[in-house]
């Protein structure tokens, strides 16, 4: 892992004023076309949550500033950024996953697996590994959204994207989904979160 020189960054202004509110957290939902991911998903009977969380962490990871993350005075820029999915069980709670990004939909719904496993088998609420080079992110199915508010943490610093992604619907004959994202914005402006949409779009319109 390495440190962003922070001195010499274009956004040094902006990472000073933002870090120093109560709240620097902010958010959008955007509704996206899976409708080809969800017919390849069937196609190649793998998890349509998978799939497009898969093409979800490519965009991501296409993007640096996503990858920031504020460790007390500087900035630290992860490697590569994972996943930190919720993972349902039959008694209707859920676990927090650690899935590891694999450039690969085969490894990395190997990953996937491994995890919804260990979740299934177990009453734990938290992953094996704890580390910040991830996102946070929930699937909604049961209902589409508009908006979402993610908990606050309350931590200083906090700086971990969350993800919610809801309930697909119809719209001119195309399968959409709601999508939403909350990012600091001492790390995130409007225009990564355009990088990240059309790249997310991008990568959904792709064959894995």
């Amino acid at each position: 892992m390495k440190y962003l020189d922070i001195e010499n960054w274009n956004r040094k202004l902006h990472y000073n004023h933002f870090k120093s509110l109560k709240n620097p957290f902010y958010g959008v939902t955007v509704n996206i076309d899976v409708t080809h991911t969800y017919q390849k998903s069937k196609e190649e009977k793998i998890s349509f949550f998978v799939y497009y969380l898969h093409a979800c962490l490519k965009a991501l990871n296409s993007v640096e500033n996503f990858k920031y993350r504020i460790q007390d005075d500087k900035i630290a820029v992860c490697d590569v950024i994972h996943a930190s999915a919720t993972i349902a069980r039959e008694n209707h709670t859920f676990g927090f996953s650690f899935i590891h990004f694999a450039d690969d939909i085969a490894t990395f719904n190997q990953n996937f697996l491994e995890e919804k496993e260990r979740i299934l088998n177990s009453e734990d609420l938290f992953p094996l590994i704890n580390s910040d080079e991830c996102i946070y992110c929930s699937a909604l199915p049961w209902f589409s959204f508009t908006s979402q508010i993610e908990p606050d943490s309350g931590l200083k610093n906090d700086s971990i994207p969350r993800l919610a992604f809801g309930k697909t619907f119809t719209e001119n004959n195309r399968l959409k989904m709601p999508v939403a994202i909350t990012v600091n914005h001492a790390l995130v402006d409007g225009y990564h979160l355009g990088l990240f949409f059309k790249e997310y779009q991008s990568q959904l319109d792709k064959n894995h």
